[in-house]
């Protein structure tokens, strides 16, 4: 069970979010005709098919890739989704009732304790922000690949550019130097902004600040390859109306094309080999598909690929429930290794936080009325609820200084010179300032593995939250580096003490204060790595730099599980830019 959280730091946790019919053999698939199935019984019962890719998972990535290779009307696509329908849901629409998403919408995983943060088990959400991080972790995809012509910060340039759609803020404010409009795309699918509402005073002093203090730089827009300093955040909304890659991708237009089948409500269990003999390698295009509900399984079978899109944690759970992993964890819960691939599931790298907060004069956000702001809202899409409030609008990335004791003692785990090591987003509640201390880059490792031969079991999540040395103490100077950009005059009159937890109390000892730290600390959720692109030749990753699974055929990983380290950034980008080039990578391959 979950340790819960202190009051406070539960709420603060909400906000931080934002950011039965069995088949032996193969059978043919069902041709959609500008229809979604709503269960595997209503699939099982339509007309047949041949289908050329079967697309695992309609999150950011599997929505990106059913779409493009659905604009070719001969290519037959089905997508198989976990989830249910996402349209006319009011909770998914309302940027501002973000927090008051279901748990029906999400899978609800929680990792297993976590020894270094004092036993307890963080639970993984999603969230709306919109940033692309740093030019080095880009340019670290091509190196790591063998294949910086495709993956780098320039090679990129055009699919960064591809999903986006800049759109001006709702309700018509002058967002004029608070974003670089040459960094933007103008014809994509995903609608990009900023809030709603307008500087106020913290933003102001905010700016002030970097006046002030030589260590702090105000930047015109993160998203220029070279985070560091204080910007305006950006979100994936836009109308007043938040995004999806659901939306945004697969909307009426997309569902529309008799060439696409969507199936909710479906569970993948795995992936099955489709021909083997001393000529050919293991050929992997049949899916088995079933429900948790039913007793009902379905296999089907693709003409050109099977594309895992099921994310950190889905991809490796199928990867491995197929039989496809390291030898020795499948042999020790029951499942045959067919492929021994060693680093599946393995290289987990996340995002940790933790929080501070000061009391001030008065409240830095006005209260909100929020069954008024529902309405206005409903009006005209402006007000409270057209953004996620209280997040603020200035966010703070940060690196440590090249003198820092951690990094000469622990080495730079950062991609390179232009990425933070830390970030500082500000959330206001009253009279209490909080900022959330986000470590970007950490040493540590964790893991996904199996609990058991049955996939309908969750998979046992191992983070490795601070089991590497340098993630608290990056951590702690974190809160150092938000203790000096509070501590200026352009804070005066509205800051009024600090509540902690300091670092710097001398009555506290170390070891006390990094106990509060593993209490409150929680993960920032975005996981990555565990099905990490490698080169060709390299005896490490899971995918080549096609993002092809190593040593078998017919079979594709297209999600955040590829991305080899995490970025300095919130993840949603970076999985919106690798999808669209793994999309028309996929393209070439059958022109």
């Amino acid at each position: 069970m979950m340790t819960r959280l202190k009051p406070r730091s539960a709420y603060y946790l909400r906000l931080i979010v934002a950011f039965g019919l069995s088949v032996c053999a193969p059978v043919a698939i069902p041709q959609v005709h500008a229809k979604v199935y709503q269960s595997l019984q209503e699939f099982a019962l339509s007309s047949n098919s041949s289908l050329d890719f079967v697309i695992v998972g309609g999150g950011t990535a599997g929505s990106v890739v059913a779409s493009r290779l659905s604009e070719n009307p001969h290519h037959n696509v089905l997508l198989l989704e976990a989830g249910s329908n996402n349209e006319g849901i009011l909770e998914l629409i309302v940027p501002g009732l973000q927090p008051q998403i279901s748990n029906t919408y999400d899978w609800n995983y929680t990792t297993v304790p976590q020894a270094m943060v004092n036993n307890r088990s963080i639970e993984f959400r999603h969230g709306l922000i919109y940033t692309r991080g740093s030019k080095d972790d880009y340019d670290l995809w091509g190196r790591v690949s063998g294949d910086p012509e495709t993956w780098s910060w320039e090679a990129l340039q055009d699919w960064f550019l591809k999903p986006e759609r800049w759109t001006a803020p709702v309700g018509g404010r002058d967002p004029t130097g608070q974003y670089d409009p040459r960094l933007h795309g103008r014809k994509g699918p995903i609608r990009i902004s900023l809030t709603w509402s307008g500087p106020d005073d913290f933003d102001r002093r905010s700016s002030r600040n970097t006046e002030i203090q030589k260590e702090f730089v105000e930047k015109l827009d993160s998203n220029d390859g070279s985070p560091p300093g204080l910007s305006w955040s950006q979100w994936i909304f836009g109308g007043g109306e938040r995004n999806s890659a659901a939306t945004g991708y697969l909307g009426s237009r997309a569902r529309e094309r008799p060439n696409l089948s969507i199936v909710l409500n479906v569970y993948v269990k795995r992936v099955q080999t489709s021909v083997r003999d001393g000529e050919r390698r293991l050929d992997f295009r049949t899916v088995e598909i079933g429900s948790k509900y039913t007793n009902e399984t379905l296999t089907v079978t693709a003409q050109k690929e099977v594309i895992l899109c099921a994310g950190t944690i889905g991809t490796p759970h199928i990867l491995l429930h197929s039989g496809i992993g390291p030898r020795s964890h499948l042999d020790s819960v029951g499942v045959k290794t067919i492929h021994n691939l060693p680093d599946v599931g393995r290289g987990m790298s996340d995002h940790v936080s933790t929080m501070v907060a000061y009391y001030t004069v008065n409240a830095t956000t006005p209260a909100v009325d929020e069954e008024a702001a529902l309405r206005r809202w409903q009006a005209n899409r402006t007000g409270p609820f057209a953004e996620l409030h209280p997040i603020g609008r200035r966010v703070l990335w940060s690196k440590l200084p090249k003198s820092s004791p951690l990094l000469r003692r622990y080495g730079d785990p950062a991609s390179g010179t232009h990425s933070p090591h830390i970030e500082i987003p500000f959330v206001h509640a009253g009279n209490t300032l909080a900022a959330i201390i986000v470590l970007l880059t950490p040493h540590s490792r964790g893991t996904v593995k199996l609990a058991s031969s049955n996939p309908f079991d969750d998979p046992l999540i191992d983070p490795g939250y601070f089991s590497h040395p340098f993630d608290i103490q990056a951590l702690t100077e974190g809160i150092r580096i938000t203790k000096r950009w509070f501590n200026s005059s352009a804070w005066d009159g509205l800051i009024t003490s600090f509540l902690g937890p300091d670092p710097d109390n001398s009555t506290l000892s170390e070891s006390a204060f990094q106990n509060v730290v593993k209490d409150s600390v929680t993960s920032f959720f975005h996981p990555v790595g565990t099905a990490a692109m490698s080169a060709s030749d390299s005896k490490s990753g899971v995918v080549d730099p096609e993002l092809r699974v190593k040593g078998v055929d017919g079979l594709r990983v297209v999600d955040a599980s590829v991305i080899p380290y995490v970025p300095a950034a919130h993840t949603q980008a970076a999985v919106y830019v690798l999808a669209e080039r793994a999309a028309d990578i996929i393209k070439s391959s059958w022109k």
